[in-house]
């Protein structure tokens, strides 16, 4: 077999995973720790929490890897177009004979590319009208409990809770949650909408404001409140939502989309709940104001009444009159009541002198002769009556005589009814062997149909047949 000269027979032979190795720690040892600027691409989170990458220029690219641990300390959620720095180990996956980047540390390439993300998204929100003033719901005036969403170990809730004391104590619900780093803005929107949810039957009662509180940092440190999944959610709530993130100067999209934003934690305890010392302060000043105010319409009426009854005249002056008129009839009524007496038995006198016994009589009798003559009358008339309905009576029997069938019997003819004593008039209704009756001027007989009628034929009969027909 003849030998190639070029590769001499004395080099070292490698198995493929040897080599591999060798280059790893080549590449490892070369490299060590790098400081990396690319454009985020291909970004993966798979199941077991690690986030798989690949960095990018105008040129060329490079995979990279996040394990989980340092995935869920990032300040920021990486999204594809993303220009960041990468702080992180150089080696190389033997697996898949490649280089990458173990990332240890990333931060955004300059606030300029985390504010264009920041701008693209509030725009892209915006559109779909999240951000609309006719959504905005009103904070109610005095709440009795009130919902916080915040870490439950800062001084953020210190500070809501201390100020809630100060202005109106209030019954405060505390839903704990990250406000920073992975999977806060996933228990964020789930806080919000789990307060949402209540319906105060597992006893605990539904709020009637939400508080989203976070103290200040930089843009990376609030970006959790920029995530969709936290936009929608502040979006959908039923509830009045107060945003206090970060400082005054501080602005997320979670400000844009809640009911009313504060610049501060403190400052959005200040706006749920009115100062209670101003409360019973204003209601005394009412109260006062009230009473002043009555006291002053009463002396107001009292003066008017006064000198409206200035134009009146006097009680006495107005009776004065009266009691003289009164007086004076006081002085006639005897008088008067003695002549109205005189004036009556005159009067009584007069109709007692045409009272005499014999005009009575006289009327009696007249009566009397009155009465005779109407009852005279009254005879005569029912007498003529009596005669009339009689005569009219009298006709009608012999109507009733001259067309009663027993006459037309008495001059020989007879009555046939059937078996159920209806009249018999026609032959054609009478079939041979049927029980008849037949009613004579002094009575009745029985018989039975033995022939038949007109048109038909005689059916035969035993025993004699010299026997003739009836009909």
């Amino acid at each position: 077999m003849e030998t190639n000269k070029d590769y001499p027979d004395n080099t070292p032979e490698y198995s493929v995973t040897e080599l591999s190795m060798a280059l790893k720690r080549v590449v490892e040892g070369k490299f060590g720790y790098v400081r990396l600027r690319g454009e985020i691409s291909g970004f993966k989170r798979a199941a077991s929490g690690h986030v798989y990458l690949t960095l990018k220029d105008d040129k060329s690219v490079l995979d990279g890897i996040i394990w989980k641990g340092v995935a869920s300390r990032l300040s920021f959620r990486p999204e594809d177009g993303l220009e960041v720095i990468c702080t992180g180990k150089l080696t190389t996956y033997p697996g898949r004979s490649k280089y990458q980047i173990v990332i240890e540390r990333m931060e955004v390439a300059g606030a300029g590319a985390l504010m264009a993300l920041l701008e693209e998204r509030r725009k892209k929100l915006a559109a779909e009208g999240l951000f609309e003033a006719s959504r905005k719901k009103p904070i109610p005036y005095l709440p009795q409990v009130i919902g916080v969403v915040t870490s439950p170990t800062g001084a953020v809730i210190r500070d809501i809770l201390h100020r809630l004391s100060d202005r109106f104590p209030r019954h405060v619900i505390v839903w704990p949650v990250l406000v920073q780093g992975e999977g806060a803005a996933e228990q964020i929107a789930g806080a919000i909408r789990g307060f949402n949810s209540l319906d105060g039957s597992n006893g605990i009662m539904r709020p009637d404001v939400l508080i989203v509180a976070r103290g200040g940092g930089s843009l990376e440190d609030l970006w959790s409140f920029n995530e969709e999944v936290v936009i929608r959610a502040v979006a959908d709530s039923d509830i009045p939502l107060i945003s206090a993130v970060g400082h005054e100067t501080d602005t997320t999209l979670i400000d844009y989309a809640s009911d009313l934003r504060a610049p501060t934690p403190t400052a959005a305890a200040e706006q749920a709940v009115p100062v209670r010392d101003d409360l019973v302060y204003m209601i005394r000043d009412f109260d006062s104001r009230l009473n002043r105010a009555v006291r002053r319409m009463v002396k107001d009426k009292d003066q008017n009444l006064e000198g409206l009854s200035r134009g009146l005249p006097k009680p006495l002056d107005i009776l004065a009159l009266s009691r003289q008129r009164f007086d004076d009839v006081a002085e006639r009524l005897p008088g008067a009541l003695m002549r109205l007496a005189e004036k009556r038995q005159m009067q009584l006198d007069g109709v007692g002198r045409l009272l005499r016994p014999d005009l009575l009589h006289q009327d009696i009798r007249r009566a009397q002769e009155e009465t005779g003559q109407l009852c005279g009358r009254m005879d005569r008339a029912a007498c003529q009556n009596l005669r009339q309905m009689q005569n009219k009576f009298d006709a009608i029997g012999r109507l009733f005589d001259s067309l009663n069938y027993k006459r037309v019997l008495e001059r020989g003819f007879a009555v046939i009814r059937d078996d159920r004593g209806r009249a018999v008039t026609l032959a054609a209704g009478v079939s041979s062997g049927r029980a008849l009756d037949i009613e004579f001027k002094d009575g009745h007989v029985g018989a039975v149909a033995v022939g038949t009628a007109p048109g038909k034929k005689p059916r035969p009969r035993k025993g004699d047949s010299r026997q003739g027909t009836l009909l």
